[in-house]
């Protein structure tokens, strides 16, 4: 199974013994019903990273110590959920990238959620699993995929990489600073240079719900933005949700380098030294 996004009927399938399955939602949703055998962790969604080195190694202990906890060997695959596609703002899709920053290869994400699960009216519990704790693996391999601050600086003076803003339109223009609430960051705005997609546009509305574009409607997309498969994107959100959601679809669209600040706007706002564009990006163009 290449595939990332796999269906309810392809989790069905897949024998337990092979699978760890990761309930991103908060706990009152999982406690209300889960997949039978899912694990719960929300922290996947809520945790907020810095890309100092105590930073990022902060993030790489934590997560091998919740993946391990949740029984990640090396040897299982992971399947991550979320309530549907557009709901939980990219929650199970930032477990598949942060997989891959630790370097663990086997990872797939529920296309449709817990949604596309309920819909093929396949079981749902409320018991929670026992898993047998393991050692999770981390391989340095991961490593590239995760850009710092210095990274994001350094792009500005090279215009031939993209730095791509994903997230929502009033932070976009400078009228929020977060989903948290428009003063949550200390600056309002966006990385100097950067052009913009918002997240949801990866996807569309199906009768199922929202899934992902096909390949070429993803990479449609990325022409209005002058990304092509051969262009290096840097991705940024608020906290590396959102732009996991993207992550996803480039590289599934054949998108060959795509990497992320995972910082993001969170981390950039916050440090008065670092340079932000603010006010209408197309204030110009009048």
């Amino acid at each position: 199974m290449s595939e990332v996004l796999i269906s309810a009927k392809d989790l069905e399938a897949m024998s337990a013994s092979d699978v760890v399955i990761i309930d991103t939602r908060n706990p009152d949703a999982y406690a209300a019903g889960h997949i039978p055998g899912a694990v719960n962790l929300h922290e996947i969604f809520t945790f907020l990273a810095t890309s100092t080195p105590e930073g990022i190694a902060e993030l790489k202990a934590k997560f091998a110590d919740s993946f391990g906890k949740a029984g990640l060997s090396g040897k299982e695959t992971a399947v991550f959920y979320e309530q549907s596609m557009n709901s939980g703002f990219g929650q199970s899709c930032r477990g598949y990238y942060l997989l891959g920053v630790l370097g663990y290869p086997k990872a797939h994400v529920l296309h449709g959620g817990f949604d596309s699960w309920t819909a093929a009216e396949l079981p749902v519990t409320t018991q929670v699993p026992a898993p047998v704790a393991a050692i999770f693996p981390i391989d340095p391999v991961g490593d590239s995929l995760l850009l710092d601050a210095a990274d994001m600086l350094a792009a500005l003076d090279k215009p031939e990489i993209a730095i791509l803003d994903v997230r929502d339109v009033d932070e976009w223009i400078g009228d929020s600073s977060s989903p948290y609430g428009k003063e949550f960051c200390p600056r309002k705005g966006r990385i100097p240079g950067a052009r913009w997609l918002e997240w949801y546009r990866m996807m569309k509305p199906t009768g199922e719900g929202p899934r992902f574009k096909a390949k070429d409607e993803i990479l449609a997309e990325c022409a209005t933005v002058g990304i092509t498969p051969d262009t290096p994107v840097y991705l940024y959100c608020f906290k590396g949700a959102r732009a996991s959601n993207t992550y996803l679809a480039l590289k599934n669209a054949g998108v060959k380098d795509v990497r992320m600040y995972f910082g993001s706007w969170n981390e950039w706002s916050r440090d008065p030294s670092l340079p932000i564009e603010s006010g209408s990006p197309f204030a110009s163009a009048a």
